[in-house]
Protein backbone atom coordinates (compact mmCIF):
# COMPACT_ATOMS: atom_id res chain seq x y z
CA UNK A 1 0.00 0.00 0.00
CA UNK A 2 1.26 3.56 -0.59
CA UNK A 3 1.99 5.56 2.43
CA UNK A 4 -0.65 8.34 2.91
CA UNK A 5 0.93 11.77 2.38
CA UNK A 6 1.57 13.25 5.56
CA UNK A 7 4.26 15.31 5.59
CA UNK A 8 3.16 18.87 3.50
CA UNK A 9 2.32 21.98 4.84
CA UNK A 10 -1.40 21.12 5.45
CA UNK A 11 -0.40 18.27 7.88
CA UNK A 12 1.31 20.97 10.18
CA UNK A 13 -0.49 20.77 13.24
CA UNK A 14 -0.55 24.17 13.96
CA UNK A 15 -1.40 25.51 10.31
CA UNK A 16 -4.38 23.11 10.48
CA UNK A 17 -6.10 24.51 13.53
CA UNK A 18 -5.72 27.71 12.26
CA UNK A 19 -7.38 26.34 9.02
CA UNK A 20 -9.62 24.70 10.36
CA UNK A 21 -10.50 27.15 13.23
CA UNK A 22 -14.16 27.85 11.95
CA UNK A 23 -14.95 24.18 11.49
CA UNK A 24 -16.77 23.38 14.80
CA UNK A 25 -20.53 22.35 13.30
CA UNK A 26 -19.93 18.58 13.14
CA UNK A 27 -19.11 18.54 17.29
CA UNK A 28 -22.67 18.25 18.51
CA UNK A 29 -23.56 15.64 16.11
CA UNK A 30 -20.64 13.41 17.50
CA UNK A 31 -21.65 14.15 20.82
CA UNK A 32 -24.83 13.14 20.30
CA UNK A 33 -23.99 9.63 19.18
CA UNK A 34 -21.47 8.84 22.12
CA UNK A 35 -24.44 9.67 24.34
CA UNK A 36 -26.87 6.93 22.21
CA UNK A 37 -24.11 4.73 21.21
CA UNK A 38 -21.95 4.99 23.94
CA UNK A 39 -18.13 4.83 25.17
CA UNK A 40 -15.18 3.76 24.66
CA UNK A 41 -14.58 5.78 21.60
CA UNK A 42 -11.88 5.49 19.09
CA UNK A 43 -11.53 8.56 16.28
CA UNK A 44 -9.51 7.29 12.96
CA UNK A 45 -7.57 10.36 11.33
CA UNK A 46 -8.00 12.66 14.84
CA UNK A 47 -5.51 14.78 13.37
CA UNK A 48 -4.94 17.32 15.96
CA UNK A 49 -7.98 16.61 18.18
CA UNK A 50 -10.55 18.78 16.92
CA UNK A 51 -13.64 16.41 17.80
CA UNK A 52 -11.70 13.99 20.17
CA UNK A 53 -10.68 16.81 22.53
CA UNK A 54 -14.50 18.16 22.86
CA UNK A 55 -15.59 14.42 23.45
CA UNK A 56 -13.12 13.74 26.24
CA UNK A 57 -14.29 17.58 27.72
CA UNK A 58 -17.63 16.08 28.11
CA UNK A 59 -16.29 13.29 30.12
CA UNK A 60 -15.87 10.81 27.23
CA UNK A 61 -13.47 7.65 27.32
CA UNK A 62 -11.86 8.24 23.74
CA UNK A 63 -8.61 7.38 22.03
CA UNK A 64 -7.40 9.37 19.14
CA UNK A 65 -5.18 7.85 15.84
CA UNK A 66 -3.47 9.50 13.58
CA UNK A 67 -0.33 8.59 11.01
CA UNK A 68 1.00 12.34 11.52
CA UNK A 69 3.46 13.55 14.32
CA UNK A 70 2.83 16.88 13.80
CA UNK A 71 -0.68 16.15 14.10
CA UNK A 72 -0.53 14.53 17.58
CA UNK A 73 2.16 16.89 18.61
CA UNK A 74 -0.56 19.66 18.30
CA UNK A 75 -3.35 17.83 20.00
CA UNK A 76 -1.52 16.51 22.82
CA UNK A 77 -0.74 19.76 23.65
CA UNK A 78 -3.71 20.89 23.38
CA UNK A 79 -5.37 18.05 25.20
CA UNK A 80 -2.75 19.67 28.27
CA UNK A 81 -4.05 22.79 28.14
CA UNK A 82 -7.68 21.92 28.43
CA UNK A 83 -6.84 19.55 31.28
CA UNK A 84 -8.44 16.30 29.54
CA UNK A 85 -6.58 12.82 29.54
CA UNK A 86 -6.50 11.27 26.44
CA UNK A 87 -4.65 8.25 24.58
CA UNK A 88 -3.07 9.32 21.33
CA UNK A 89 -1.80 6.02 19.27
CA UNK A 90 0.49 7.14 16.02
CA UNK A 91 -0.63 5.03 13.68
CA UNK A 92 -1.56 4.11 10.10
CA UNK A 93 -5.46 3.49 9.78
CA UNK A 94 -4.58 0.78 7.59
CA UNK A 95 -2.64 -0.93 9.77
CA UNK A 96 -3.36 -0.60 13.69
CA UNK A 97 -4.14 -3.70 16.50
CA UNK A 98 -5.00 -2.06 19.85
CA UNK A 99 -5.88 -5.47 21.32
CA UNK A 100 -9.48 -3.67 22.87
CA UNK A 101 -12.61 -3.14 21.12
CA UNK A 102 -14.52 0.13 21.15
CA UNK A 103 -18.31 0.90 20.88
CA UNK A 104 -18.13 3.37 18.14
CA UNK A 105 -15.40 3.97 15.84
CA UNK A 106 -15.57 7.67 14.16
CA UNK A 107 -13.93 8.96 10.64
CA UNK A 108 -14.58 12.56 10.37
CA UNK A 109 -14.25 14.97 8.33
CA UNK A 110 -13.61 13.43 4.76
CA UNK A 111 -10.48 11.71 6.24
CA UNK A 112 -11.48 8.50 4.06
CA UNK A 113 -10.46 10.40 1.09
CA UNK A 114 -6.86 9.66 1.89
CA UNK A 115 -7.69 5.81 1.20
CA UNK A 116 -6.74 5.71 -2.33
CA UNK A 117 -7.10 2.45 -3.53
CA UNK A 118 -9.42 -0.88 -2.66
CA UNK A 119 -6.56 -2.33 -1.08
CA UNK A 120 -6.35 0.47 1.21
CA UNK A 121 -10.22 0.58 1.94
CA UNK A 122 -9.93 -2.89 2.87
CA UNK A 123 -7.45 -3.02 5.03
CA UNK A 124 -9.01 0.00 7.32
CA UNK A 125 -12.31 -1.65 7.13
CA UNK A 126 -10.88 -4.48 8.77
CA UNK A 127 -9.23 -3.21 11.17
CA UNK A 128 -12.06 -1.23 12.58
CA UNK A 129 -14.27 -4.42 12.57
CA UNK A 130 -11.71 -5.94 14.80
CA UNK A 131 -11.74 -2.99 17.27
CA UNK A 132 -15.35 -2.96 16.92
CA UNK A 133 -17.55 -4.71 19.69
CA UNK A 134 -20.42 -6.69 18.37
CA UNK A 135 -23.10 -4.00 19.31
CA UNK A 136 -21.03 -1.23 18.29
CA UNK A 137 -21.21 1.70 15.60
CA UNK A 138 -18.58 2.96 12.94
CA UNK A 139 -19.64 6.53 11.90
CA UNK A 140 -17.85 8.24 8.39
CA UNK A 141 -18.16 11.61 7.74
CA UNK A 142 -17.96 12.25 3.91
CA UNK A 143 -19.01 15.14 1.36
CA UNK A 144 -21.43 13.88 -1.34
CA UNK A 145 -19.49 14.42 -4.50
CA UNK A 146 -20.50 17.56 -6.66
CA UNK A 147 -19.45 17.45 -10.55
CA UNK A 148 -18.90 21.17 -10.50
CA UNK A 149 -16.80 21.20 -7.91
CA UNK A 150 -14.64 18.49 -9.76
CA UNK A 151 -14.39 19.58 -13.37
CA UNK A 152 -13.38 23.27 -12.16
CA UNK A 153 -11.39 25.32 -14.37
CA UNK A 154 -7.89 24.43 -13.76
CA UNK A 155 -6.68 27.48 -14.46
CA UNK A 156 -8.30 29.70 -11.66
CA UNK A 157 -7.32 29.32 -7.95
CA UNK A 158 -10.08 28.97 -5.27
CA UNK A 159 -9.86 30.53 -1.78
CA UNK A 160 -9.73 28.15 0.75
CA UNK A 161 -8.50 30.22 4.03
CA UNK A 162 -7.10 33.28 5.11
CA UNK A 163 -5.16 33.22 9.01
CA UNK A 164 -2.31 34.50 10.72
CA UNK A 165 1.25 32.38 10.07
CA UNK A 166 1.95 30.47 13.72
CA UNK A 167 5.65 31.66 13.43
CA UNK A 168 4.45 35.86 13.01
CA UNK A 169 5.59 35.93 9.42
CA UNK A 170 2.37 37.31 8.13
CA UNK A 171 -1.19 36.42 7.07
CA UNK A 172 -1.16 32.89 5.20
CA UNK A 173 -3.69 32.91 2.12
CA UNK A 174 -4.28 29.29 0.81
CA UNK A 175 -6.01 29.11 -2.72
CA UNK A 176 -6.92 25.87 -4.35
CA UNK A 177 -7.21 24.46 -7.95
CA UNK A 178 -7.69 20.50 -8.94
CA UNK A 179 -8.03 18.02 -11.96
CA UNK A 180 -10.28 15.48 -11.47
CA UNK A 181 -8.65 11.87 -12.99
CA UNK A 182 -12.44 10.21 -13.79
CA UNK A 183 -10.59 7.02 -14.27
CA UNK A 184 -9.21 6.64 -10.85
CA UNK A 185 -12.15 8.85 -9.28
CA UNK A 186 -8.76 10.96 -7.50
CA UNK A 187 -8.94 14.56 -7.84
CA UNK A 188 -5.48 15.92 -7.61
CA UNK A 189 -5.48 19.10 -5.58
CA UNK A 190 -3.27 21.65 -5.08
CA UNK A 191 -3.39 23.98 -2.13
CA UNK A 192 -1.08 27.43 -2.83
CA UNK A 193 -0.33 28.29 0.37
CA UNK A 194 1.44 32.38 0.31
CA UNK A 195 2.81 33.50 3.75
CA UNK A 196 3.83 36.84 4.17
CA UNK A 197 6.03 38.32 1.38
CA UNK A 198 7.72 34.56 0.87
CA UNK A 199 7.56 33.01 -1.98
CA UNK A 200 4.55 30.47 -2.42
CA UNK A 201 4.47 27.00 -1.51
CA UNK A 202 2.06 24.28 -3.70
CA UNK A 203 1.09 21.03 -1.80
CA UNK A 204 -0.70 18.25 -3.38
CA UNK A 205 -3.62 16.93 -1.79
CA UNK A 206 -4.99 13.61 -3.89
CA UNK A 207 -8.57 12.70 -2.62
CA UNK A 208 -10.17 9.40 -3.53
CA UNK A 209 -13.89 10.48 -4.55
CA UNK A 210 -16.14 7.58 -2.82
CA UNK A 211 -20.04 8.40 -4.82
CA UNK A 212 -23.21 7.41 -2.46
CA UNK A 213 -24.29 3.66 -3.77
CA UNK A 214 -19.98 2.72 -3.86
CA UNK A 215 -19.96 3.89 -0.23
CA UNK A 216 -22.65 1.73 0.46
CA UNK A 217 -21.16 -1.17 -1.39
CA UNK A 218 -17.62 -1.14 -0.15
CA UNK A 219 -19.37 -1.33 3.80
CA UNK A 220 -22.09 -4.46 2.62
CA UNK A 221 -18.88 -5.86 0.78
CA UNK A 222 -17.38 -5.65 3.40
CA UNK A 223 -19.72 -7.50 6.02
CA UNK A 224 -20.96 -3.60 7.43
CA UNK A 225 -24.28 -2.76 7.61
CA UNK A 226 -25.65 0.20 6.89
CA UNK A 227 -28.57 1.47 9.53
CA UNK A 228 -28.58 5.62 9.01
CA UNK A 229 -27.40 7.87 6.48
CA UNK A 230 -27.79 11.44 6.98
CA UNK A 231 -27.22 14.37 4.76
CA UNK A 232 -25.69 16.92 7.26
CA UNK A 233 -24.89 17.40 11.06
CA UNK A 234 -28.40 17.56 12.35
CA UNK A 235 -29.19 14.62 10.98
CA UNK A 236 -31.81 15.07 8.17
CA UNK A 237 -31.95 12.41 5.86
CA UNK A 238 -29.27 11.44 2.94
CA UNK A 239 -30.64 12.59 -0.63
CA UNK A 240 -29.04 13.88 -3.73
CA UNK A 241 -28.62 17.56 -2.76
CA UNK A 242 -27.12 16.46 0.76
CA UNK A 243 -23.57 18.32 1.60
CA UNK A 244 -22.31 15.33 3.50
CA UNK A 245 -22.83 11.33 3.45
CA UNK A 246 -23.04 10.45 7.32
CA UNK A 247 -23.33 7.04 7.30
CA UNK A 248 -23.61 4.75 10.41
CA UNK A 249 -23.43 1.04 10.48
CA UNK A 250 -22.41 -2.05 12.36
CA UNK A 251 -20.67 -5.01 11.58
CA UNK A 252 -22.46 -8.12 9.83
CA UNK A 253 -21.68 -12.05 10.49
Amino acid sequence: MKPADVEHLWWNGRHYDLQFKDHTGDIPFYLRQVREYGEPVLELACGTGRVTIPLAEEGFQVVGLDVSTSMLSQARRKATECGVQIEWVEADCRDFHLERKFNLVLFPFTSMALLHDLESVEACLSCVKEHLENDGRFIIDYFNPCFDFLVRDLAKCYPVAEYPDPDGRGQVMVTENNVYDAAHQINHVKWHYRIGEQAEVVEDLDMRIFFPQELDALLHYNRFAVEAKFGSYDETPFESSSVRQLTVCHRRE
